[in-house]
């Protein structure tokens, strides 16, 4: 039976795309530090934040029920979400915001092309349009920037292996981000120990610097668990529309916060994306009303966590 959305579920998933689609604001803050190092504090210390919770909730024990399959799915999804993040942060700290807005507009067509290439999934004629109108935007934003867009095409591609993993490892959101963490903590604690041996850590150069890199933890967990809530409550459908809260928000910020430039060549780029997303979108809609009987349809693109 279809979920229908209740006002407090929403309210949850509203509340996780607008942090995820404050996060420039937030990690343009962490421009004193380099991308590797913002990414090390991050993993580490969202990994404490996370063992806390489990161990406030009685849940810590649970990690060590892990079997070697999904320990070895959490390494590729830690890989996947590294790369995503220091991606990110590069974008952001360089100033390339809109590019990685960009980047998270097109994962929802990405993540289609991957079932295409990787499971030979057939299409409806709707999504093909939509990874046709996505190509178009692509070969058009390339001759606008006079590169290939690097940073979205990597962050939409990163992503969108993170979420195929996702897909098919089996534990759930506070287990599966501890897994990553724990996965990943031991080279992130290695660099974080080069950099402080070398005299280039910028954790310990104050109180403030400090503080804002733990603040990473909680920044990285709250949406998280806002999106877990709220998609127990809210049907795929809704928080399939919700997504796109994030990329307009990192969009808008990049544009009129950090103005960057966005000549007409670029508004076209956009355009045709946005496009896609309305064919893509309208039809997974149609096509999971019609589906209400019978089983639950899949959701509008990837409705992860963002940045």
């Amino acid at each position: 039976m279809q979920r229908s959305a209740s006002p407090p579920g929403v309210v949850f998933g509203t509340g996780a795309y607008l942090i995820w689609g404050l996060f420039p604001a937030f990690f343009g803050l962490l421009a004193f530090a380099s991308p590797a190092e913002v990414v090390a504090q991050r993993i580490i210390w969202t990994l404490v934040v996370v063992s806390l919770v489990l161990l406030a909730t009685g849940r810590l024990r649970e990690l060590g029920g892990i079997d070697a399959r999904t320990w070895r799915l959490a390494a590729a999804a830690s890989a996947a979400i590294s790369i995503n993040w220091g991606t990110y942060v590069y974008g952001v700290i360089s100033g390339h915001v809109v590019e990685c807005a960009l980047g998270y507009f097109i994962n929802p067509l990405v993540t289609v092309a991957f079932g295409v290439v990787l499971f030979r999934e057939r299409l409806t004629r709707a999504q093909w349009l939509a990874l046709g109108l996505g190509a178009l935007a692509v070969v058009v934003l390339t001759v606008d920037y006079g590169r290939p867009p690097v940073i979205a095409l990597v962050l939409a591609c990163s992503f969108a292996t993170y979420g195929l993993v996702k897909k098919v490892i089996r534990l759930d959101a506070l287990r599966g981000i501890a897994a990553e963490g724990i996965v990943a903590a031991p080279f992130a604690l290695a660099f974080v120990l080069v950099l402080v041996v070398t005299g280039r850590s910028e954790f310990a150069s104050g109180a403030d610097h400090s503080a804002l890199m733990m603040a990473t933890g909680p920044v990285t967990l709250v949406p998280l668990l806002l999106f877990a809530v709220a998609a127990q409550r809210v049907p795929l459908s809704t928080m399939g529309i919700l997504q796109y809260l994030t990329p307009a928000l990192q969009m808008a910020w990049g544009v009129a916060v950090l103005h960057e430039p966005m000549p007409t060549s670029r508004w076209i780029g956009f355009a045709l994306i946005w496009a896609g997303l309305v064919v893509f979108t309208t039809d997974a809609m149609l096509r999971a009303r019609r589906g209400r009987r019978g089983s639950i349809p899949e959701p509008v693109g990837e409705t992860l966590p963002k940045g």
